[in-house]
């Protein structure tokens, strides 16, 4: 990461950097300090980089974690998804595409490598049968926006500050998404949100 981080110091508008040899050191610097980024190796000695995002992720919800991994297969993207990781970019791609990534992730978008763009979108539907259904049920544009925010990585505690209701309101409405969209987990949502152009998806 050493390589990374003398790239991100020519940066003008990166205030601050810090380093963690292992998952508990980026914890504790998390902890310490209002980071902004955490750029997130998966293969980490000890407490994986899944796991370490997920800790943050409830303890700093606003918080953006980009995974970097040299895996590019299914199950590690949707792990991150899971996490709520904001980006998911390749090591190979990285010292080209991480200061782009860096700004959008601030700015709100999701951040997935292009090769894995496909891994994410392929497998949308299980059959036309489903599809049909799926198209016929129409979120509200609360239900959409609040939607957003949860492909985007907010707690339903930082969703509802942002919309000025009750947690419970974004749990209904979060509820009533995945009934209509007959979904259970989060990657499933991003994939909705990304095919509907409910969130913006950069691409390094």
């Amino acid at each position: 990461m050493s390589g990374l981080k003398a790239l991100l110091e020519k940066e003008d508008d990166i205030a601050e950097i810090w380093e963690a040899s292992d998952a508990e050191e980026a914890l504790e610097i998390v902890d310490d300090n209002q980071v902004d980024v955490v750029l997130m190796d998966i293969g980490l000695p000890g407490m994986d980089g899944i796991k370490a995002t997920e800790i943050i992720k409830e303890k700093q919800p606003f918080t953006k974690i980009i995974i970097l991994t040299m895996h590019d297969d299914e199950p590690y993207l949707f792990k991150a998804m899971e996490a709520n990781a904001s980006g998911f970019i390749l090591k190979e791609a990285a010292s080209r595409d991480l200061v782009s990534a860096i700004q959008k992730v601030v700015e709100g978008e999701i951040i997935i490598h292009p090769t894995l763009v496909k891994v994410l979108v392929k497998g949308t539907w299980q059959n036309k049968g489903q599809d049909d259904s799926k198209e016929d049920e129409i979120l509200t544009e609360r239900e959409q926006e609040v939607l957003r925010y949860i492909c985007l990585g907010y707690t339903n505690q930082e969703i509802a500050e942002l919309l000025v209701v009750s947690p419970k309101t974004i749990e209904k409405h979060k509820s009533n998404i995945m009934e209509k969209l007959k979904f259970k987990r989060r990657h499933e949502l991003v994939r909705y949100a990304i095919e509907k152009g409910l969130v913006t998806l950069g691409e390094g």
